[in-house]
């Protein structure tokens, strides 16, 4: 398919600024990908359309405050460093983004903090914003991270406008978030509140976890009208083997397994097996899902609504069928429903 086949039309007024009041309030959109039916409901409803014993496998990567304003030696001038990735440890080595990149060269000297006291220094270009750093800190690693993060703001999508506030360090987390590595939040499972969560346990659906720390590589542009060319930036994840042992055994007894946002289908789809298993896996993943690709680790998908071109709608559509879920956009278009990492959400079940 080609990349113009996914404009799905949203007003930018429909992206969400604020979540819910309350997690598990949002607005639930329930499209039946075999026939095509489309309900409206409640978040908290989701558990409906779920059993005994069915699974929701969910993403447990924790989000680092990755945004630091620091100053450019000399001059003084503002920067914004995205902190990225961890290179090296013993070294603080650092792979960012840094805005205006023009301004920042190898050799620079970046500081941050009301003190300065934070130092690193330019000593690479990586792309045409991309810089590594070394920081210059003595301290011992876990107390240096520490401080590093301490300086750093809750990194929101460039598409929600305003000004980071407070409660975003709890609202973009999901309650479950433990292993830290994530720039960009997987946004279905904030959705999930501790009540909802106390209902599963009640209803005998069954959960568990893996690991896919989402990056930025998520929002860039696809620059390519065939899909085919496009190559997605490549993210660290892993499925355990008792996961792996969990999904299979549930899958052969006949239970649905679900996953619970598009980057839970993309490792699951990177670790595919015969006959909808999956296998254990730790490593890199550089999975891209768009039509007609046929995902057969799981049964259904909770998802957010997602902004046009994006590869989040690209995997949406290839998992609910590209004219089923196209319709359905049209029809949260006309119904309002909120868009992005803050707003709505689409169960998408047999």
């Amino acid at each position: 398919m080609k990349l113009s086949e996914f404009d799905n039309k949203m007003p930018v007024e429909l992206i969400a600024e604020h979540p819910a009041k309350h997690r598990d309030e949002a607005r639930l959109m329930v499209l039946h990908r075999k026939s095509g039916e489309i309900e409206h409901r409640i978040f908290k409803d989701v558990l409906d359309y779920f059993s005994a014993n069915d699974l929701m496998v969910f993403n447990d990567t924790q989000v680092f405050p990755a945004r630091l304003q620091g100053n450019k030696e000399k001059t003084g001038a503002r920067i914004e460093v995205f902190l990225l990735r961890e290179l090296n440890s013993q070294n603080k080595l650092w792979d960012v983004l840094v805005e205006p990149a023009r301004k920042i060269r190898i050799g620079n000297k970046l500081y941050f903090g009301l003190d300065d006291s934070m130092v690193a220094e330019v000593i690479d270009n990586t792309t045409s914003r991309g810089r590594t750093l070394r920081f210059l800190n003595d301290s011992d690693h876990d107390v240096f991270k520490a401080n590093l993060l301490a300086l750093g703001r809750t990194p929101l999508p460039a598409y929600i406008k305003r000004e980071v506030e407070p409660e975003d360090e709890e609202n973009y987390q999901t309650l479950f978030a433990s292993k830290e590595g994530a720039v960009v939040a997987p946004a279905a499972g904030m959705h999930f509140s501790r009540e909802l969560l106390r209902r599963m346990e009640i209803r005998d659906i069954q959960r568990d976890f893996l690991t896919l720390h989402i990056g930025l590589g998520v929002f860039r542009k696809i620059d390519v009208e065939d899909l085919s060319k496009h190559r997605q930036d490549s993210e660290p994840m892993e499925v355990t083997e008792a996961l792996m042992d969990h999904v299979n055994s549930l899958r052969d007894a006949g239970h649905k397994i679900c996953a619970v946002g598009t980057s839970v289908l993309r490792a699951m789809e990177t670790t595919v097996g015969m006959n909808g298993h999956i296998k254990a896996y730790k490593g890199w993943t550089n999975r891209f899902i768009f039509p007609p690709y046929e995902c057969t680790t799981c049964d259904a998908l909770i998802t957010n609504f997602h902004l046009p071109y994006s590869t989040m709608l690209l995997a949406t559509a290839s998992f609910g069928g590209y004219d089923k879920v196209m319709k359905a956009y049209e029809v949260a278009i006309e119904e309002k429903y909120q868009f992005g990492c803050y707003g709505d959400a689409m169960l998408i079940v047999d």
